[in-house]
């Protein structure tokens, strides 16, 4: 029977029975999630840039690119619908309710 760190270092089952993964493919999920992450920021960034700041844009408008960049959002993290609604959301909201004065 292999010890724990052969079967940890091979990519085969730790002591709990789960496939352990080279350390080089977890850096590489840790940095594809890092930067999903910080382009879901920057997407989030700019639809408060346009909420806030574009003279043209209608309610119906706005209203749409939050529905869009939740749903982008969504496709970037499947099942995370808790998180964006508690991370961002709450801002969109508050963006929308100041610039267009909706209760």
């Amino acid at each position: 029977m292999a010890s724990f760190e052969e079967a940890k270092s091979d990519g085969t089952r730790s002591a709990s029975g789960q496939i352990a993964k080279p350390s080089g493919q977890i850096a590489n999920e840790a940095l594809e999630e890092a930067r999903k992450i910080r382009r879901l920021q920057w997407m989030i960034g700019m639809v408060m840039s346009a909420i806030g700041q574009d003279p043209n844009l209608t309610v119906e408008q706005a209203s749409e690119l939050v529905a869009n960049a939740r749903q982008a959002a969504l496709n970037m993290f499947p099942g995370k619908e808790l998180a964006f609604d508690l991370l961002y959301k709450p801002r969109l909201q508050r963006a929308m309710r100041d610039r267009y004065r909706i209760q």
